[in-house]
């Protein structure tokens, strides 16, 4: 769903009128005052706790990570396409501190892990066995659209402008890039991560619930 621009739209619902469920999923404030969250409807007066815990019980294959060596304020968008398309987690790489206003409250709800350099970054994913993928306009990178993502990855994003660190291109097992047909050079990690997230669902999951 794209937000409406009018800042005097409404979202969410108001205070819970009839008799109040007691589901322990739900939120006692919530009922009271009413649900004004960025959630979708499923999850309208549910405790936070309750969605991070539904939602964990139907997570994705893949995780994402971003370099963060100069504070990147893509990350924020990066985090929130995570949560839209399920992703297991969010890694960070370098710097732990990251603009969160971008991210537009997804945070609560999407698990984050931070690794203060690439090696260590690395060395998780191989204890976990899954494979880091590149996503960068490098020589030598195969076209994403020519290539099924593997279900089990760690889709890797570099930073603004420099794209992926040595070291990072160095731990990638394969390297992609996704096709532009304008005149700029590249397109920025919130961006790409959102296309590369949608071309691993479309391979790899089914239609969202209801």
């Amino acid at each position: 769903m794209i937000a409406a621009d009018d800042e005097s739209t409404e979202v969410g619902v108001g205070p819970w009128t009839g008799t109040r469920p007691d589901d322990p999923r739900y939120d006692p404030e919530l009922l009271a005052e009413g649900d004004r969250r960025n959630v979708v409807d499923r999850y309208r007066y549910w405790r936070r706790e309750a969605v991070v815990a539904d939602l964990d019980s139907r997570r994705h294959d893949f995780h994402v990570a971003i370099e963060n060596w100069q504070h990147d304020f893509n990350i924020g968008t990066v985090v929130r396409n995570a949560n839209a398309f399920l992703a297991a987690e969010v890694h960070i790489v370098g710097l732990r501190r990251w603009n969160r206003r971008g991210a537009m409250v997804t945070d609560r709800y999407q698990h984050v892990r931070h690794h203060p350099t690439i090696e260590e970054f690395v060395a998780w994913a191989a204890e976990g066995d899954l494979p880091v993928i590149g996503i960068d306009n490098l020589p030598g990178s195969r076209p994403m659209e020519t290539v099924t993502l593997p279900r089990r990855c760690v889709l890797l994003f570099g930073q603004e402008g420099p794209g992926l660190s040595e070291p990072a291109r160095a731990a990638c097992s394969e390297l992609f890039s996704i096709a532009q047909y304008g005149s700029t050079r590249s397109i920025n990690a919130g961006v790409a991560s959102g296309i590369a997230m949608h071309a691993w669902i479309r391979a790899h999951a089914g239609p969202p619930p209801g």
